[in-house]
């Protein structure tokens, strides 16, 4: 008897592709994956996203959050931001993500902070 599935039982590199994947499909921008594993040791990968607008933000946390939930049984661990939908992170554990809008993504510049980690490009 299989129980739910847990975020280890997905290899990161496939959750956060998976994550991108749900933030295409509702038109994120500029989606980006970055490799942190032997960067940081709280997780592997962060995948980073924007909302053209607030609104459009919440939207991407809701296609992932529903598609995770539904397909892999997954939830995220935590989630903030979700009331200003500014910048919104989720927590997958071995994945966090960020939805930003496109001022809150140019103010805090997660890239540029950890511009060593290799780093994936979504079309």
């Amino acid at each position: 008897m299989s129980g739910p599935r847990t975020a280890t039982q997905l290899e990161p590199a496939k959750l956060a592709e998976l994550v991108a994947g749900f933030a295409s499909d509702v038109k994120a921008m500029d989606i980006v994956e970055l490799d942190l594993r032997g960067v940081l040791g709280y997780t592997d990968y962060f995948v980073i996203a924007t909302g053209g607008t607030d609104r459009q933000a919440k939207a991407v946390h809701d296609r992932i959050h529903e598609n995770m939930k539904k397909d892999h049984g997954l939830l995220p661990r935590r989630v903030e931001g979700l009331g200003e939908a500014r910048w919104i992170l989720m927590d997958y554990l071995d994945v966090i993500v960020h939805v930003f809008t496109p001022e809150a993504r140019e103010y805090y510049r997660l890239e540029q902070l950890w511009g060593e980690a290799p780093k994936r490009t979504v079309e």
